[in-house]
């Protein structure tokens, strides 16, 4: 990618709910149209030859300041929201990242700091072993690099969490965890629990979708929904509120397991006098 402000591309991978495709390139079609009239860039998707539910969504933006309004657009956001309820959508390349100014939306998260009681959850409990339960709809936090949108549409991270828990590989515990981080941009990273034989090498669902989304270039986060087989909440452990802390500040902590959900905490709440980098 060239380090101008002109000529930035952004590819993402989008597999899109076997039946829908038809629905999808539509909208498609609709968002490029969107992109082309408001002057932001041009659209294009390429279909997958192997796999017919997967596609390639190209973006041309005309300028790093073109995709900033677009992303701040609400029509252009309604169309997203329509999308995700679709398809799951992964970054492959983002070429309009400023990493610099979602480093400032982190700093002055991380100021906001306030002392209470820690609410206490015991993490580690029975897996009951149930098939999955339905889906609801959650409620978006609307939050992001200063406000930029008010999206109109639902994101069930609550979902996006259950499908990613039929991954876990927790051939020791039999505790599958499965959860969703939301970013701000809307994209959603997911992560299951992922035991080992040596256990101090097992990670947490939580910091599997963390650091997949840091991995993919994403800096700033606004919620992240955790998923078990359980009557009582499992809220993250001591290792990943810290980890969550740490990159996503004050998120918003969505508890749920396979049939409904079970409360929504701000992670000060479960991590109150957190450490960061202000102490160093």
């Amino acid at each position: 990618m060239t380090d101008s402000e002109t000529g930035r591309l952004s590819v993402s991978l989008v597999d899109v709910t076997a039946g829908r495709e038809g629905e999808f390139l539509a909208l498609a079609r609709e968002f490029g149209a969107a992109l082309a009239a408001k002057g932001y860039g041009t659209a294009e998707i390429v279909r997958d030859e192997a796999v017919a539910s997967r596609f390639y969504a190209v973006r041309r933006w005309t300028s790093a300041a073109a995709a900033e309004r677009c992303h701040a657009d609400a029509d252009v956001q309604s169309l997203i929201a329509r999308l995700y309820q679709m398809a799951r959508v992964t970054h492959v390349v983002n070429g309009v990242r400023r990493p610099d100014a979602l480093r400032l939306l982190l700093d002055e998260r991380r100021t906001r700091v306030e002392a209470d009681r820690r609410t206490g959850f015991d993490r580690r409990t029975r897996d009951l072993g149930r098939a999955e339960g339905d889906r609801r709809g959650g409620r978006d936090r609307r939050l992001g690099p200063r406000r930029l949108r008010d999206r109109p549409g639902e994101i069930d991270l609550v979902a996006a969490a259950r499908r990613a828990r039929e991954h876990a590989d927790a051939a020791y515990s039999r505790f599958k965890v499965g959860a969703a981080l939301e970013g701000a941009d809307g994209t959603v990273f997911t992560g299951c629990n992922v035991e080992n034989a040596t256990y101090g090498l097992t990670i947490c669902a939580e910091r599997v979708a963390m650091f997949k989304a840091l991995s993919e270039g994403h800096r700033a986060f606004t919620r992240i929904a955790i998923v078990a087989d359980t009557d009582a909440p499992t809220p993250p452990c001591g290792a990943c509120r810290q980890v969550l802390w740490e990159f996503g500040g004050n998120l918003e902590i969505v508890l749920a397991n396979l049939r409904a959900e079970h409360g929504r905490h701000r992670l000060r709440d479960l991590l109150p006098l957190p450490f960061d980098a202000r102490l160093i």
